[in-house]
């Protein structure tokens, strides 16, 4: 790679962790001497700050939800008492709870990495579609749009029809907001008689704030020549990963630490398990230390062959209350969606029971092909089950076509506690 990030995209892990775990001191130093919140957190457990030398040492706080957090400002309005009063802020946003968000900097470089990555850049015109008002995510994509050069539209929040009009009035490039918002762009673009791959100029799209769906990411690429690209954030933190032209995983910010925990305990989980996503940005106005996002997720440590080397999220599995956790690993809803998709909309059902002091896990599946069964395709789907979620299949269940109904959950608990 040879951009504005390389120094940090490609240091070695050590070099990274080195830097982030010195970052981190830092941060609790300054929140331990600045915030009375966060000394009384830390004064409350016990905890001197100068024992947090690492990111393995945050293990020892508390994660805080967004509930939690809405709470706490609450109680003490408008940041919980987590800023840094002696730097002035320029701007506060809001989301619904309300939570209160002090923008962290201008300098700061929210979303620009992976405006990068995708590909935008100076000689692109990008369209903006997300709300800039009061909340975090029409200026700081802007921000970070303009970071990397591109031109900005500011559309927000605009009818469908002023968006078509814009983009071909401006000769928009790139498009950042929704998919599902993307997707009522075209359809009205072809109930106003045009064809947007041939009459637009639209090729990279940013999605953020809705999962892509494979169906919808294959039409924008293949229907319409949209290279398109997923970011992950929070508007308590920030951005906090994003897709690659590899797109093999969301590389972690480099200016986020990023643990996957047992959202029970609050402990991380080996690398590789799913666990909810807990993110602190490093910074020094506001102190938020282990935000609990609620969102299921598991860390990729291998480099990516983009030239990355940071961590990548293997995408977002769903939230924390629709996991059920089987031998100490969590299995979600979204991932058996996932699994579906490989075998051709597999009609299926996982079963969790409970023998003696074990789990058993049983697929019930639909017998709806002849293939489905034989020894070829079970070796192949348990192969495929565990790559996706980790743990194994005890059994196997094989149905008659119609038997599981679409109304059922896809993740069945029987066990008794």
């Amino acid at each position: 790679m040879n951009n504005i990030f390389d120094k940090k995209e490609s240091w070695g892990k050590r070099k990274r962790k080195s830097q982030q775990d010195k970052a981190l001191v830092e941060m609790v130093k300054l929140g331990y001497e600045k915030s009375a919140r966060v000394k009384k957190m830390l004064d409350d457990a016990g905890i001197n700050p100068a024992e947090i030398k690492s990111c393995e040492d945050l293990e020892c706080l508390p994660v805080t939800s967004r509930e939690k957090l809405v709470e706490m400002e609450q109680q003490e309005l408008p940041y919980a008492g987590l800023e840094n009063p002696d730097i002035p802020i320029d701007r506060i946003f809001t989301s619904p709870g309300p939570v209160y968000e002090p923008h962290l900097s201008e300098t700061d470089y929210l979303w620009a990495r992976a405006f990068f990555a995708a590909g935008i850049g100076q000689k692109d015109i990008a369209l903006c579609a997300f709300s800039y008002h009061l909340v975090a995510a029409g200026l700081t994509f802007h921000n970070g749009l303009r970071k990397v050069g591109a031109t900005v539209v500011p559309s927000g929040a605009s009818s469908s029809q002023i968006q078509v009009q814009l983009i071909k009035d401006l000769k928009v490039t790139a498009y950042v907001g929704t998919p599902s918002f993307l997707k009522a762009i075209i359809d009205k673009s072809k109930e106003m008689g045009f064809e947007f791959k041939k009459d637009f100029l639209v090729k990279k799209a940013c999605f953020a704030a809705e999962p892509l769906l494979p169906d919808l990411r294959r039409s924008f690429e293949n229907d319409y020549g949209i290279d398109t690209y997923q970011m992950y954030g929070a508007t308590e933190v920030g951005d906090v990963a994003y897709e690659c032209s590899e797109k093999k995983g969301w590389h972690i910010c480099e200016e986020t630490i990023v643990e996957i925990v047992d959202p029970a305990t609050g402990k991380n989980v080996h690398n590789g398990e799913l666990g909810e996503v807990v993110v602190t940005r490093l910074n020094n106005i506001f102190f938020l230390l282990r935000f609990g996002t609620g969102d299921l997720s598991r860390l990729i440590t291998e480099d990516c062959p983009c030239g990355r080397t940071s961590y990548r999220l293997a995408g977002i599995a769903g939230r924390v209350g629709d996991a059920v956790k089987v031998r100490g690993l969590f299995v979600a809803p979204s991932q058996l969606k996932m699994l579906q998709a490989k075998f051709n909309n597999l009609p299926l059902q996982a079963v969790v029971r409970r023998t003696g002091h074990e789990d058993v896990l049983t697929l019930r599946i639909e017998k709806f092909s002849p293939e489905i069964g034989s020894t070829s395709w079970e070796e192949n789907f348990k192969k495929v089950f565990r790559e996706i979620c980790t743990v194994g299949i005890n059994n196997l269940e094989y149905l008659r076509a119609g038997e599981i109904k679409p109304e059922e959950k896809l993740i069945v608990d029987q066990r008794k506690w």
